[in-house]
């Protein structure tokens, strides 16, 4: 009976001591949650690439200088549930944080968003600059998916480039994301913004869609006057009509890769299938994004006769409906540049 009362009595003291321990441990862990990392207050922005484990995601925390415990921060972590719950993603987190700050801000997901403005009538190249320097994209991997043929298929892009199918919005991004789901995500919205009667009003005017997009590519790049684009869309459908070249100085500047309005002659005589000096009727696909006001003044165009525009170096533009009307405009522009 001794034996048995002694044998109970030790069982008592051991758990009575495993349960001051974990009360110890308890508090350690909670006085650990609530310090920060350290008082150096760092910024670190922390990338958590699909597909890692949670040992590994500690590893690149604390590579990070973002863990000052691995073994108190993973137990933690899991003490939160977190354990394969961790959202991939790029992570903005500052040493002066708690571990209990950066496991919170894990487990909710709260990666940093990158806010991108598309401008109107950007081209593929510049859109491509502009994600470049965000690192959203590699320059050659996003030239190369918008002129993937079976990748454009997808998107109901028949054409040879996602030119002109980029729809100029401002757009939220996050590193983890794919060139492909950067272009399918402004492609849909294009779709969006494209819609079912604008295709069929094309068709009706004998335009196929890349055509329609082509044109009002040319549109955006001439003027950004929202009350001259249907102007600028007569210009071009009468001239199209009548067997005539577009001229459009944009589309010789666009080989060039260059981002001037300064044409040059240089541009004019460069033998492209996009110089509209050279060829008759539309480039084979557009030459920028143009954004709605374009694209629905390709299909209603002004009911005017003009054929001709220059502009009054202003951003506007003086429209004429025969070559000798257009002849005194671009003299009194070029007299007024020369004051200029």
């Amino acid at each position: 009976m001794q034996k048995i009362l002694a044998l109970i009595q030790r069982r008592k003291k051991i758990l009575a001591l495993g349960a001051a321990l974990l009360i110890l441990f308890g508090l350690l862990l909670l006085s650990y949650a609530k310090s920060p990392v350290d008082d150096r207050a760092t910024v670190a922005m922390v990338l958590l690439p699909k597909g890692v484990g949670f040992i590994e995601i500690v590893n690149i925390l604390d590579h990070a200088g973002m863990v000052k415990n691995k073994l108190f921060f993973s137990l933690l972590a899991l003490s939160k549930g977190m354990a394969g719950h961790i959202k991939a993603g790029e992570y903005e987190l500052n040493s002066s944080m708690t571990p209990g700050e950066i496991t919170d801000k894990l487990a909710r997901g709260d990666i940093k968003a990158y806010w991108i403005t598309i401008p109107e009538d950007y081209t593929l190249k510049q859109i491509a600059d502009l994600l470049v320097v965000d690192h959203l994209v590699n320059e050659t991997t996003f030239l190369s998916v918008t002129t993937d043929p079976a990748f454009l298929a997808s998107l109901n892009i028949r054409a040879g480039s996602a030119e002109g199918y980029l729809y100029p919005d401002t757009y939220q991004f996050t590193r983890t994301m794919t060139t492909r789901e950067i272009v399918k995500t402004m492609v849909n919205q294009f779709w969006k913004k494209v819609t079912p009667p604008m295709v069929k009003r094309a068709q009706d005017m004998g335009m196929s869609t890349n055509e329609f997009v082509t044109l009002a590519s040319l549109i955006g790049k001439e003027s950004g006057y929202k009350e001259e684009k249907a102007l600028i869309s007569a210009v071009f459908h009468n001239r199209l009509k009548k067997g005539m070249k577009l001229q459009s100085d944009p589309t010789a500047i666009y080989s060039f890769n260059q981002y001037t309005s300064i044409v040059k002659r240089k541009h004019l005589d460069n033998n492209t299938p996009y110089n509209t000096y050279k060829i008759r009727g539309l480039p084979p696909g557009p030459i920028a994004n143009p954004a709605i006001d374009s694209l629905q003044a390709a299909l209603y165009p002004a009911p005017v006769n003009y054929l001709y525009f220059v502009s009054n170096n202003d951003g506007t533009h003086k429209f004429s409906s025969n070559l000798a009307a257009h002849a005194h405009a671009v003299l009194k522009y070029q007299i007024k540049r020369k004051k200029e």
